[in-house]
This record gives C-alpha cells, structure tokens and sequence, in this order.
C-alpha cells in the first residue's frame, strides 16, 4: 500500500502534509504536490493533515487511479521537505471538483 495525492491537491497545494512526513516522499509542482509512491512506507501520517482531503490509500478506488500520475510527476518534479508558501487563493479552490485541466505540469521554482 501506498497514499497517493489525487486531484483536490491542484491549486490548493496546502503543504501541511510535508512538515509530518518522516520519509520526504513529497515532490513539488506548480501547483501541486505527489508523494513518490515506491519512497511512501504506508505510515498515514499525511493523509489527516491535508486540509483539502487530497490524499487516500491507494487501497480506496478512488486513489487507486492516481498512483501512476504521482509516480510520473514524482520522477519529474523536485522533492520538497518543508512546507513553503500556500497558494493566496488555496482556500478560492479547496473542495472545487474538475480541477486537472488546471494542472500545471511545470516543476515547481524552488529557491
């Protein structure tokens, strides 16, 4: 099993599941995050801190069909150990459904 960051995450990118995570299993786009789901050891710890409920077990049928999208852009996007700034309008886009055509596929500018 792993947990996999599903499509709420998108334009939200809340952060708050970094700063629990005991592995460093996140990678950062744009505008979204994923969990590299072969670093991901199952704890679950993340899953309750995501304040849009962006992360399920890939065990749910509903995270199941994310594992290769976070295991793409997890080989793409850099890995980000600490939370950083959250989006000014986060909270505009936090339970808005249909959000992957506002996926930016672009890495995200770490300084």
């Amino acid at each position: 099993m792993t947990f996999v960051i599903t499509e709420a995450c998108i334009k939200c990118k809340y952060q708050d599941c970094v700063e629990v995570c005991p592995v460093d299993c996140f990678y950062e786009g744009e505008n979204c995050l994923v969990i590299h789901p072969d670093e991901c050891i199952d704890c679950g710890v993340c899953e309750p801190e995501c304040p849009a409920e962006a992360i399920l077990p890939d065990t749910d049928p509903a995270g199941a069909e994310w594992v290769e999208f976070n295991r793409e852009f997890s080989a793409a996007w850099p890995n980000i150990t600490a939370k950083g700034a959250v989006p000014e309008d986060a909270d505009d886009w936090r339970g808005v459904e249909g959000k992957m055509e506002h996926l930016s596929t672009k890495p995200a500018v770490q300084d």
